[in-house]
């Protein structure tokens, strides 16, 4: 039969043992809580970013090239492009712009970050032609920057090269 000493000491261990559980659940519930919000806060990003790539499709498909300049891009843009040649601010990127609207592009997710207000997309930017212009299609593996201001999500800048991103194997 054991002794007081022994179940003293047992009650001494199951106690402390309980309470490093209740604590430690109480650390798992809230990083479980924080995982639940970066991921609701992260699919959030994803909806507003994707509804500034539909918008820049549509405005390729319309050659109109004011909604990607004015509606896209903050006016403290940077944009590096595959030559590595640097455009700054909205006046700096509209060259860029007028020489390829009138095409068509496909803007694909490969893999998004978010945190607070800021956030960064890669993707795969398709680019292809109307049969008229004989020119073939191309992409680009991209990294768009974003910024959240008053509830908005802006592209503070662009980096790309040729080539693109494999996404089915994600």
């Amino acid at each position: 039969m054991p002794t007081k000493k022994v179940k003293k000491g047992f009650l001494t261990t199951f106690a402390a043992l309980l309470f490093m559980s209740v604590g430690t659940s109480g650390a798992l519930a809230s990083s479980m809580e924080d995982a639940s919000a970066h991921s609701a806060a992260l699919e959030a990003f994803k909806v507003a970013i994707r509804a500034k790539y539909d918008m820049k499709e549509a405005a390729f498909k319309a050659n109109d090239i004011e909604p990607i300049i004015n509606h896209f891009y903050s006016d403290r843009v940077i944009s590096v492009d595959s030559e590595g040649a640097v455009h700054r601010g909205r006046a700096g990127i509209r060259p860029v712009y007028e020489q390829v609207i009138g095409s068509f592009v496909a803007i694909e997710s490969y893999e998004s970050f978010v945190n607070g207000n800021a956030g960064w997309d890669w993707v795969n930017f398709h680019v292809s032609f109307p049969p008229e212009a004989e020119m073939d299609p191309f992409s680009f593996k991209m990294l768009f920057l974003w910024e959240n201001i008053e509830g908005e999500w802006w592209s503070h800048g662009e980096m790309y090269v040729p080539g693109a991103f494999e996404i089915s194997s994600q």
